[in-house]
């Protein structure tokens, strides 16, 4: 019984490396992409291969995040319990694993779906590493900024998985996603600037202050407001999802509004505009397949 509850355990390190709540929000958009590239539900062969895909090509980049970054990771309360972090999982186990995952989402999305979707797919996992983990995470302020767009491409995965070609419409979806980034993280930096000063990470927070953060977080909450209204002029998604952005779009800059007001030294609307965002995010691609084309 020991042995088979250790196991278990065990596997739901290994499992746990790919971060597989963030993978269903990353496969969550990449499918609503696809519900309406395709103008409505799609096939189970082409879904299942891009659910797979996409879920594979996501969970090997965080596995090797998580190898990368096994010196900093301990540092944090939030990250301190990852499994290589806390030395359950040797380091080069999660390398492997996450370089593993990223070429069989590439075979999978390319032979199930298409190459399009299968470069999409592998952009994705680059980026997030070489210019995100490697390069920016621990450089600049800007991390999330440019850093973000690697949690932009399963749109563009999912579109291009449904269609085979590149349009207006996963552009924008794109962009909302690196405008939403962001004022989503900056958020949890605000109430996690601790973790992140004593990993000496160069979160907008730590670097610049709390009061430059927000207003930075409300100029992007406008753009992203403007964005998510664009998407709408391409004819690939109806008036019930423009009506849903409005609404999203005006709560969420209000959350900021308020969160601006917030003194520094406090956190209760940082960690309400964080729980908002992962609502908006949701709401707004769900509201794209209620308004299909």
């Amino acid at each position: 019984m020991g042995r088979t509850a250790g196991g278990l355990r065990l596997l739901a390190d290994y499992m746990s490396l790919a971060k597989p709540g963030i993978v269903l929000w990353l496969v969550i958009t990449g499918y609503c992409a696809m519900v309406v590239g395709y103008r409505g539900v799609p096939p189970i062969g082409l879904t299942v291969w891009m659910v797979l895909g996409l879920s594979l090509s996501a969970g090997g980049a965080h596995a090797v995040n998580m190898w990368y970054d096994r010196d900093i990771d301990p540092l944090m309360s939030r990250t301190k319990n990852r499994p290589v972090a806390a030395g359950r999982i040797p380091a080069r186990h999660a390398l492997v694993l996450g370089i593993a995952m990223g070429a069989a989402a590439v075979a999978i999305l390319g032979f199930g779906d298409n190459w399009l979707a299968a470069a999409a797919s592998l952009a994705g996992y680059l980026f997030y590493l070489f210019v995100y983990t490697f390069w920016l995470k621990r450089r600049t302020p800007q991390n999330i900024v440019i850093g973000g767009a690697a949690g932009a491409f399963p749109p563009v995965v999912g579109w291009a998985a449904a269609t085979g070609h590149l349009s207006w419409a996963p552009v924008l979806m794109f962009l909302v996603i690196v405008l939403w980034t962001p004022p989503h993280f900056w958020a949890l930096a605000l109430y996690r600037q601790e973790d992140y000063r004593r990993a000496g990470i160069p979160m907008m927070p730590v670097v610049h202050g709390g009061a430059p953060t927000k207003r930075h977080m409300l100029a992007y909450t406008l753009l992203l407001l403007g964005a998510t209204v664009l998407l709408y002029f391409t004819r690939a998604v109806g008036d019930v999802y423009l009506a849903a952005a409005l609404v999203l779009g005006i709560l969420f800059v209000l959350v900021n509004v308020r969160l601006l007001r917030e003194p520094d030294a406090a956190v209760a609307w940082a960690k309400r505009t964080f729980g908002f965002s992962l609502i908006y995010v949701v709401a707004l691609f769900g509201a794209m397949v209620f308004s299909v084309r």
